[in-house]
């Protein structure tokens, strides 16, 4: 009897120690090697140091709830997080940064108030350009903290050259990182990690390794996949959640960066929500490489540049993206080399940043990049539309010009023509035809860019060209329609006066004074009733804030002349613009500039205090879009003091 029990006692004592050791193996995980790549790195792990991270491996895959529901996480969201790592230039392996920093919960609050997906502290977050009030917490929103993430870290590993202490400056700031490393690890690619490596870059390590095989596209969610839209406001998630036909609460819950449940209009946000079943070949992410249509790659162009952080002090460094590349905006024509100057850049290498030859003059109004633009754009074709050069939309898209030229094998502006389609993606192959979109869709695109269809285009079929036969044809200036209409936001980026052999398509003579013309007020013009209102047609991405500056009206009277309920307003959408009847348009108001009229009838006008383009067209009897034609202008602004040329009806 005793024996028997003795026995049993045995049995049950090494079903213990069987169970226990089941559980240890099931709650390791993947073996950390003693070299691995991380980034452009290879790094090498001694034996103490794998230890270490090992123990961190196990421990993320000891509870499998926790882990499975951080990888769940991790495949709704790496996409979006890939994707801005990869357009910023920073390696995708940040990823897992992210996962370590915060699960990926959108609401994570540290106890240092670091907040969101990236745990941004609020100075850090306005640093790279994020919304923080009481109606938006951008660092809450998984595309906005993401770019700003990786804006943050290109700009620490510009002081290292080394994306491990670009990854621990994350932790302890670009002054601590640097006061850590020196400049040890400066432009090294080997990196050996031992106990005295710094414990975020090995606790990052772990993430990694933990988490590397069990994401992506083999992971199988039994959620589903977020879908990303794009969302100007102001709008609410009701207004939303009927429009894409989701439930509203879920659209909160994965959206809480907008904290009163609406979407202002200040931007266009990301939106995502959860749509069932396996993503289409990872759409989120392959979106951008699809060829568009001719009419939705030109809908797509009307949004770039894409211009982020300060504006209010664009002409300043360090204040602006384009096109997510630091960029300033010139405020003064000038030399590049007075430009680079200023901004503390050496001539030449402003010149390359931007693609300009020798003697091309820097341009106010327009923006220039600080950093390296990129080898391809964020959508992928361009249909060229009148008065556009290759430089011009190399400088729009932020891709350098050796690489569009590459992609479309083509060489001169004169092989371009109105209506080709360009790639800003993948290369054009060997011996491929371009293809130009057809009259019908080409008059529709230029109605959107200037508000009038009647410039007269050749009717073509989606006929495809090649380079060689492509000739640059001037366009004939738009026609006036009896009903004044606005151009949109955006306009073909204008080129500078190039000095090499291929002209642009076309190019506004300069403007000349001569000394002997006599300065006289400007001369009452044939014009529009000012009782009678302007009609604008809405594009895509304007507001009526816009509008009221492009207009110089109130916000207030556009709602009233319109009777408008709020701030909303679609695209396409038809906004009266009432004159002021105190301004007659025959008769300048009094603050109005001087002007002076050449010998075949041109008027140079400069710019007084007060005025607008809005005022000059009303004062002229011609429409806003001629005088940034005749002027090359590439926005509304014009300062006190310029020069305006107002060509002869």
């Amino acid at each position: 009897m005793k024996n028997l029990k003795i026995l049993l006692f045995c049995k049950l004592l090494i079903t213990i120690i069987l169970l226990d050791f089941s559980h240890q193996v099931m709650a390791q995980g993947p073996e950390v090697p003693r070299e691995m790549r991380f980034a452009d790195l290879t790094v090498k792990i001694n034996e103490q140091a794998r230890r270490e991270i090992q123990l961190d491996v196990d421990a993320l895959h000891r509870n499998k709830i926790y882990f499975n529901n951080k990888a769940e996480r991790a495949h709704l969201y790496f996409p979006f997080v890939e994707r801005e790592l990869r357009e910023a230039g920073v390696p995708e392996d940040f990823k897992y940064l992210v996962l370590q920093e915060s699960s990926l919960i959108p609401d994570a609050v540290s106890s240092s108030n670091a907040v969101g997906f990236w745990q941004f502290k609020q100075g850090t977050a306005e640093e790279v350009f994020l919304r923080i009030d009481n109606q938006v917490d951008e660092r809450k929103n998984i595309v906005a903290s993401s770019r700003g993430a990786a804006l943050y870290l290109k700009k620490n590993n510009n002081q290292f050259d080394n994306w491990m202490c670009a990854l621990v400056s994350y932790q302890m700031g670009l002054g601590g990182a640097k006061a850590y490393f020196g400049s040890q690890f400066n432009g090294k690619k080997v990196i050996e990690v031992d106990r005295n490596s710094h414990w975020y870059f090995k606790k990052f390590l772990a993430h990694k390794i933990a988490f590397e095989n069990h994401t992506g596209v083999s992971f199988v969610s039994s959620a589903g996949y977020l879908e990303e839209t794009k969302v100007q406001g102001p709008t609410s998630f009701r207004e939303l959640s009927n429009r894409l036909g989701v439930n509203e609460e879920q659209l909160k819950e994965f959206n809480k960066w907008a904290t009163r449940g609406e979407i202002p209009g200040d931007k266009t946000y990301s939106v995502l929500f959860l749509k069932q079943g396996t993503p289409p070949s990872r759409a989120i992410v392959a979106q951008r490489n699809e060829p568009l249509s001719a009419q939705q790659s030109q809908l797509s162009a009307y949004s770039f540049p894409k211009i982020s952080g300060n504006q209010q002090n664009a002409n300043t460094p360090n204040q602006i993206r384009v096109n997510n590349i630091d960029g300033i905006k010139a405020a003064t024509t000038t030399t590049q080399a007075g430009f680079a100057e200023k901004i503390g850049l050496k001539t030449n290498k402003f010149r390359k940043l931007n693609d300009l030859n020798r003697n091309d003059p820097v341009i106010a109004g327009q923006y220039y990049y600080l950093d390296k633009k990129g080898a391809k754009a964020e959508v992928a074709n361009h249909v060229v539309m009148p008065g556009e050069t290759l430089w011009s939309i190399s400088q729009k898209y932020g891709i350098r010009l050796a690489a569009l030229k590459a992609k479309n094998r083509i060489r001169t502006d004169e092989d371009l023509s109105p209506g080709m389609v360009l790639n800003l993606q993948d290369p054009r192959k060997r011996g491929e035809d371009f293809v130009m979109v057809s009259g019908q869709e080409y008059r529709k695109m230029l109605e959107a860019l200037t508000g009038d269809s009647k410039e007269e285009v050749r009717e073509t079929t989606a006929e495809p060209v090649r380079a060689q036969e492509t000739q640059a044809q001037p366009q004939p200036a738009p026609t006036p329609t009896t009903t004044p209409v606005t151009p949109p936001v955006t306009q073909p980026t204008p080129a500078p006066n190039r000095t090499e052999s291929n002209p642009p398509v076309r190019t506004p003579e300069p403007v000349r004074e001569q000394p002997s013309t006599r300065s006289e007020r400007p001369e009452p013009v044939s014009a529009p009733s000012t009782t009678e209102p302007l009609v604008h047609r809405v594009a895509p991405g304007e507001t009526l804030f816009r509008l009221s500056q492009n207009y110089g009206v109130s916000v207030e009277n556009l709602r009233k002349w319109n009777n408008l309920p709020d701030n909303t307003i679609k695209v396409g959408q038809e906004i009266q613009i009432r004159p002021s009847a105190s301004a007659p348009a025959a008769a300048p108001a009094a603050a109005t500039g001087t002007s002076a009229r050449e010998a075949d009838g041109t008027i140079i006008h400069t710019v007084a205090a007060g005025e607008t383009l809005f005022r000059l067209s009303q004062n002229y009897g011609v429409s806003v879009d001629d005088i940034k034609r005749w002027n090359n202008l590439p926005d509304n602004t014009i300062q006190v003091g310029q020069k305006i040329r107002i060509n002869k009806p």
